[in-house]
C-alpha cells in the first residue's frame, strides 16, 4: 500500500514542477524577445529617418541652383512689371503690365500659361509698377496690392504727381476670368513726390511699404491703419539700393528683398543687410517675389515671352526651419524613479534577462529538491 502511494505522489509532482519550470523559462525568454523586438523597431525607425534625410538632401541639392521656372506665354503681357506669389492658390503667380495698359492682373501657372485674367473695374492704370500679396489675418483670405506709384516726373521737389495710389483687392477664390472691385488708398510722400516701383506688405503687421526708384532711394512706411477718406502720408524709414525696381517681404516676415537692375539685397529690417544675391542676366529686371516656402526668390523681366527665374537664397537669408518632434517608442518602458539604472534593468540594477535566468535556475533547483524528497 505504501509503495503504491509513493508512486502516485511521484507521478503528480513532476507535472506541477514542469508547469513551474515552463513559467520560469518563459519569464527568462519573453523579456529577451521583447528587447529584441524593440531593438528591431528602433533600427527600422533609424533606417527610415536616414532615407528621409537622404531624400531631403537630394531635393535640396536640386533646388540649390538658379533655374528658369517658366516663360510668360500670354501675348497680352508685354511689359510684366511686378510679380506676386499667391498665398492661397498653389503654383499661381500674379503679374501685370506697365504704364499704357488696362487695369488687368494675370494669374499665371507654373507652365507660363494664364489661368485667369482679372479686371479691376474701379481702378485707373496710370503707371502700375508693382504688385504684392498678403493674407488677411482675420479671415485667412489672400489679398493683392497693386501699386500705381510710377512717376517719371518726380524729383523730390515741385515736379511729379501730388499723390499716388495703391489698390487693395481680395484675391479671388477661383481661377476664372472676372471683374473685381478694389479699395483705393491715396498716398503722398512726406518729403515730396518720388518715382517708386517697389511695393511690399509685412505679413506680421499688415503694414504697407513703398520703395522708391532713385539714385538715393528710400523705404517708405504707410500709416499702420490706411484710410480712404484722406491722403495717407508715407514716411521714410530707411535707405534703398540704387534704382530699385521691386521689393517683397518674406512669407514669415523675417526679412525683405529689394531688386535693382543688377542684383538683389535681403534685409532683416530697413538698413540691416543680411546678404546680396546674384541675379540672372535679364533684359530689363523689373520684378521679384519670394516663393511660398521663403527659401528662394522669383525674378522676371519686361518683354514678350519674358522669363521668370527661381533663385535660391543663401542659408543666412532663409527662414529658420521648424523644429522636428522627437520620435517616441511605440513600446514605452517603465523606469524606476529613484534608480539611475538602464530602463531594461531590474530593481537591483541587474539586466532583466539575467535576473529571469537566475529565477529559472533557482526554480529548477527547488523542483529537483522536491522531486527527490517525494521519491523517497
Amino acid at each position: 500500500m505504501g509503495s503504491a502511494t509513493g508512486r502516485t505522489r511521484t507521478s503528480r509532482i513532476p507535472r506541477a514542477a514542469l508547469a513551474l519550470l515552463v513559467v520560469a523559462v518563459a519569464g527568462a525568454v519573453l523579456p529577451t524577445a521583447t528587447a529584441a523586438a524593440d531593438a528591431e523597431t528602433a533600427a527600422r525607425a533609424e533606417t527610415a529617418d536616414a532615407q528621409t534625410a537622404e531624400t531631403a538632401q537630394t531635393a535640396a541639392r536640386a533646388d540649390d541652383r538658379e533655374r528658369l521656372l517658366f516663360r510668360i506665354r500670354d501675348e497680352r503681357v508685354g511689359e510684366s512689371s511686378g510679380l506676386a506669389v499667391s498665398p492661397t492658390h498653389k503654383g499661381i503667380v500674379y503679374t501685370h503690365n506697365d504704364s499704357g495698359n488696362g487695369p488687368q492682373i494675370y494669374a499665371i501657372g507654373q507652365d507660363g500659361r494664364t489661368r485667369a485674367t482679372f479686371t479691376i473695374g474701379n481702378a485707373e492704370a496710370r503707371d502700375w509698377e508693382g504688385i504684392a500679396a498678403s493674407t488677411d489675418r482675420a479671415t485667412g483670405r489672400g489679398v493683392l496690392w497693386i501699386a500705381d506709384t510710377g512717376d517719371n516726373l518726380a524729383d523730390g521737389g515741385g515736379g511729379g504727381w501730388p499723390d499716388v495710389s495703391v489698390y487693395k483687392v481680395a484675391e479671388p477664390g477661383t481661377m476664372k476670368d472676372a471683374t473685381l472691385r478694389a479699395v483705393r488708398y491715396r498716398l503722398r510722400y512726406a518729403d515730396g513726390p518720388r518715382n517708386a516701383e517697389g511695393v511690399m506688405v509685412d505679413p506680421r503687421t499688415g503694414r504697407l511699404y513703398i520703395v522708391s526708384k532713385e539714385f538715393s532711394g528710400g523705404v517708405y512706411a504707410a500709416p499702420a491703419k490706411l484710410r480712404t477718406d484722406k491722403v495717407n502720408v508715407l514716411r521714410r524709414v530707411g535707405s534703398a539700393p540704387l534704382m530699385a525696381t521691386d521689393a517683397s517681404y518674406a512669407p514669415d516676415g523675417s526679412s525683405f528683398v529689394i531688386r535693382t537692375y543688377f542684383s538683389a539685397s535681403v534685409y532683416r529690417s530697413p538698413g540691416k543687410l543680411i546678404a546680396h544675391v546674384t541675379m540672372p542676366p535679364l533684359r530689363q529686371a523689373e520684378s521679384i517675389a519670394y516663393t511660398q516656402d521663403g527659401a528662394a526668390l522669383l525674378t522676371g523681366s519686361e518683354g514678350k515671352d519674358s522669363p521668370v527665374y527661381r533663385v535660391p537664397l543663401p542659408a543666412a537669408a532663409r527662414p529658420a526651419p521648424s523644429p522636428r518632434p522627437a520620435r517616441t517608442s511605440a513600446r514605452p518602458r517603465a523606469v524606476s524613479a529613484t534608480s539611475g539604472a538602464d530602463p531594461g534593468d531590474g530593481a537591483l540594477g541587474v539586466p532583466m534577462p539575467v535576473l529571469w535566468l537566475a529565477v529559472a535556475l533557482g526554480a529548477i533547483g527547488i523542483i529537483g529538491f522536491i522531486a527527490h524528497r517525494a521519491g523517497r
